[in-house]
């Protein structure tokens, strides 16, 4: 017999809570024309660039946690928007490099502008950015997302690769 949960239970409040935000950001962002997964893209490809990076597709795939065919169709149609350059890497033919083109700087920082403010409102609630709390959710998540996708679905019982013996 199973027991039934007694509220919402931590997957669905985080779902919940990824999807208000991302409608949120989405709805911010309208006015400079781009989405939460485009921002997600520019906004790390503006804080690699900083540390001197200029990061492969796949690369930037792997920082964001947006499967590498969707990160390389964002870059496509924002190397079409004239805000990232795609370049072939010199060292592996297979790789494309992205780097933000000037107008790509310029709108990923009103972005970022966009974007902080925005935190700071959906954060309120904890303290605001910079509140214990807020700091605390923050180590939390990071906890969470340090566990690898493989090792929980194994833990679930469900095999990662069910066609390997």
């Amino acid at each position: 017999m199973s027991k039934a949960s007694p509220g919402p239970t931590p997957g669905f409040l985080v779902w919940r809570l990824s999807t208000k935000w991302r409608v949120a950001v989405d709805r911010a962002l309208a006015p400079l024309g781009l989405t939460h997964a485009q921002y997600s893209l520019l906004a790390s490809l503006l804080g690699m660039q900083r540390s001197g990076q200029q990061p492969s597709q796949r690369q930037l795939a792997e920082h964001t946690g947006l499967e590498a065919l969707y990160v390389s169709k964002l870059a496509r149609a924002l190397e079409e928007a004239g805000l990232v350059g795609r370049a072939k890497d010199p060292a592996d033919s297979r790789a494309v490099r992205l780097s933000l083109t000037d107008e790509g700087l310029a709108t990923t920082r009103r972005a970022v502008d966009v974007v902080q403010r925005l935190l700071g409102q959906l954060l309120a609630p904890l303290g605001g950015l910079d509140s214990p709390r807020t700091e605390a959710l923050v180590a939390e998540l990071t906890t969470l997302l340090d566990v690898p996708l493989d090792a929980a679905v194994a833990a679930a019982g469900h095999p990662a690769r069910p066609d390997l013996p």
